[in-house]
């Protein structure tokens, strides 16, 4: 393990240049084609055997140790999201609308350093290791689930994943045993009413005045429906309707997120927002058409993993830089593999006041503090060496 932590130290420059790349080359969900060659032209040149096009543009990634022992995945995601890239840097995308505002261009170039490293001690470990580079994270349904249709996750004992996580500071870890990231849902609202003169108010039915009753009914969901022992968010995130100062919009187009850990709190959030937007409608006369998307489910991280990245993150980095993580809100289609397989999803910090790293994940001037790329490297590849060398629980007396 000492030689393995070396030689990360060694390749830290190597995986910044990879990142940079990605940073200055990113493709939208669904489009990276450039992203998944670069990708696996490198596994293939350090002969660790690859499957093109998981999916979609998703690659996984092979490697066997050259001792007996289990089968580990390891995940990063690819896709970049359709915001203008405001920094100043050298590294800056080139990509008109187009950037890697989440740290997905880390989380790839990461693995990479991870999958170089193992591949050149492959004769003194344990185990198989599996790379699994995701596409499409961003999107619902995202990349995750098509990659498990297309076998992705088979032969896999365990799998982890880490994110780059600007709100915690640079270098930690965090993690929680059971749920940790929300279900993200989505809705689609659209009220329509009897558009008219704006001086003839009596002649219509206003879809803005049935639009701003039910933007703000639908923070009782959350208030007054849900139980306030069980997390849940209702936000409406898009609010559109009118074309003119003095008509009356026949229609109102709302669209928002649901966000909950629990599936009945899930299915009640849906049910009560469906009888708020049908009632109020009708109070109106208005009529009404909705679109509401189940995401993907909560990442719900297995106990006994979470016991796992917390001894490897002791041992690796003390015990002062591994803290149990904090519910959050934020979607995660990682929760697909763990749902087939026992492991876990994890937060290394990557934000630096120091640094001036402080901007929140899908800002438009959003960086991180790259010298988190070794912390996360080290922590996926300690955990797979770890789990690749452990008994079978069937073996177990």
């Amino acid at each position: 393990m000492e030689q393995l932590r070396k030689q990360l130290d060694e390749l830290y420059p190597d995986i910044v240049s990879w990142r940079r790349h990605l940073h200055r080359n990113p493709e939208l969900s669904f489009h990276e084609e450039k992203t998944a060659e670069f990708v696996a032209d490198k596994l293939e040149q350090w002969g660790i055997e690859v499957r093109r096009q998981v999916g979609g543009h998703g690659l996984v990634g092979t490697l066997r140790g050259g001792m007996p022992g289990r089968t580990v995945a390891l995940r990063a995601d690819m896709d970049a999201l359709p915001i203008q890239d405001e920094k100043t840097c050298e590294y800056k995308s080139q990509v008109p609308g187009v950037m890697h505002a989440c740290g997905h261009d880390a989380h790839t170039a990461t693995l990479l350093g991870v999958a170089k490293a193992l591949s050149d001690a492959r004769e003194r470990l344990p185990g198989t290791y599996v790379f699994l580079f995701q596409h499409a994270e961003e999107m619902n349904p995202g990349g995750a689930k098509s990659m498990i249709e297309a076998g992705a996750l088979e032969g896999i004992d365990a799998c982890y994943g880490v994110h780059l996580w600007t709100p915690f500071p640079s270098g930690h870890v965090y993690c929680r045993p059971g749920p940790m990231m929300a279900a993200p849902d989505e809705f689609t609202l659209e009220i329509i009413g009897k558009g008219g003169h704006g001086g003839l108010p009596h002649q219509t039915v206003d879809s803005i005045v049935v639009g701003a009753e039910l933007v703000s009914s639908l923070q009782t969901v959350v208030a007054r429906s849900i139980d306030p022992t069980e997390p849940c968010v209702v936000s409406v995130g898009s609010f559109h309707a009118g074309s003119s100062f003095n008509v009356i919009a026949e229609t109102c187009t709302m669209k928002g997120t649901v966000r909950s850990f629990d599936p009945t709190v899930r299915l009640e959030a849906k049910r009560r927002i469906e009888l708020l937007l049908e009632h109020t409608c009708a109070k109106y006369g208005a009529t009404y058409k909705i679109d509401y998307r189940l995401g993907y489910p909560p990442v719900v991280n297995d106990p006994d993993e979470v016991e796992r990245c917390f001894r490897v993150a002791a041992a690796a980095f003390g015990a002062d830089a591994v803290h149990e993580s904090p519910l959050i809100m934020a979607g995660e289609d990682f929760s697909y593999f763990i749902e087939k397989v026992p492991g876990c999803f994890m937060f290394v910090g990557a934000g630096s006041e120091e640094h001036g790293i402080r901007h929140p994940h899908h800002h438009p001037r959003f960086d991180i503090d790259e010298r988190a790329m070794r912390t996360a490297a080290g922590l996926l590849l300690e955990l797979a060496v770890d789990a690749a060398g452990q008994a079978p629980v069937a073996s177990i007396s």
